[in-house]
């Protein structure tokens, strides 16, 4: 062991700052063990709770930076909008504060873990210093989060909030008088989830145009939970042209697709809420339905599939000098020419073999025939244009 020459904490801090991404899906994993996020309806919370711990790293890193004597950084934006949130979707405080102390035990761990691999030791003012720098940090943020989370949960009254109440409740499954919402339950029905400027009225607007009833939840972050209700059934592709047309320059609207009665008006609701989060990704499509994105919408769901497939069908391709730019590219106008090669060679502006060879290569590396695994290797280049390359 050696004892550190400059600043322990700051030397320790840059050797995290190293492995940040390794720690920042540690400390993910550690805050979804305390409570499944994917429980909570709102898809803000979920979005947010990455960038929420990305934040806290960050803020851990920079306090341990800075050292014990220096001021008391303001705790980050994106940790008090995450209480609020966490108070508006009715995740206790507990379970907040749990997280919390995960987070600071894990990155505790990966400190001794670094200490013990540089072979750094520490007299004891300097231990004193990164205790007292660590015990700081974790009471400034407990405080913080607990004060934002509390004026957040304030009980407030009205017919706005006893609405708002009612329609969770009834998504939620429970039985509620809904003669306050005045909403057509029994018939037909078009979730949207929607997030911009302006977007009331345009949605008012439609519902107006389709003589259509319409039933609005406003949520945190400018986002509206929005159902359109009619007697009768519309056409999906109809509806969705419409929306596209009518909304804002600006818009994510995740659009479900049209169903029948109380049960349906959950399903539809349910949709455009797993599909709202290809919205905020794909810059190509802040506009979409449910319809077309309902696999990689489920996958996006499930950590374990989105990296079983980026490891099985996008890794293997990323062992060429230009990182298998061309062979996804290949793949793309492939999927695009419904699997025909004689079209895919036209779109790249290459003859046939070069196509044929090229999916061989594919198929080769995968360990399997393309035929037989198309559609999970079609839904990895998404993941692959939604989040980038694959980062095991």
């Amino acid at each position: 062991m050696r004892k550190s020459a400059g600043n322990p904490s700051k030397e320790l801090s840059g050797r995290l700052r190293s492995r940040h991404g390794e720690v920042e899906e540690a400390m993910l994993n550690r805050v979804r063990s305390i409570a499944d996020p994917t429980l909570v309806e709102d898809p803000s919370y979920t979005e947010g709770l990455r960038s929420a711990v990305a934040a806290g790293l960050d803020f851990a890193l920079t306090k341990l930076e800075r050292g014990s004597d220096a001021p008391d950084l303001a705790v980050p934006v994106a940790l008090l909008a995450q209480a609020r949130m966490a108070a508006r979707n009715d995740i206790g405080l507990d379970t907040v504060l749990r997280r919390y102390l995960a987070g600071h035990t894990l990155i505790e761990d990966f400190l001794i873990e670094e200490a013990e691999n540089a072979g750094i030791s520490f007299d004891s003012a300097a231990l004193k210093s990164l205790l007292r720098i660590q015990a700081t940090t974790l009471d400034n943020l407990l405080s913080a989060v607990t004060e934002e989370y509390n004026r957040e949960a304030t009980p407030v009254s009205g017919s706005e909030e006893r609405r708002a109440e009612r329609i969770q409740r009834l998504l939620a499954g429970e039985f509620v008088d809904v003669a306050e919402l005045s909403y057509p339950f029994e018939g037909w029905h078009l979730g949207l989830i929607a997030s911009g400027e302006d977007l009331e009225e345009a949605i008012e607007d439609i519902a107006g145009e389709l003589d259509a009833r319409l039933l609005i939840l406003r949520r945190p972050e400018r986002l509206l939970w929005a159902w359109i209700g009619a007697r009768r059934r519309r056409d999906s592709r109809e509806l969705f042209g419409l929306v596209v047309s009518r909304l804002p320059t600006g818009s994510f609207v995740a659009i479900g697709e049209p169903s029948e009665g109380l049960a349906g008006w959950r399903l539809t609701h349910r949709q455009a809420q797993a599909a709202y989060p290809i919205t905020r990704r794909d810059r190509d499509r802040p506009i979409l339905r449910y319809v077309d994105v309902s696999l990689l919408a489920a996958v996006l769901q499930d950590d374990l599939a989105v990296t079983s497939l980026r490891q099985l069908y996008l890794s293997v391709l990323e062992g060429d000098r230009d990182r298998g730019e061309v062979l996804r590219e290949t793949l793309r106008a492939y999927f695009a020419a419904d699997q025909q090669v004689s079209s895919t060679a036209a779109a790249l502006g290459v003859t046939r073999q070069t196509v044929t060879n090229r999916l061989n290569d594919v198929a080769a590396r995968v360990g399997r025939p393309l035929a037989s695994c198309a559609t999970e290797m079609e839904v990895t280049l998404h993941l692959y244009d939604l989040d980038g390359p694959f980062s095991p």
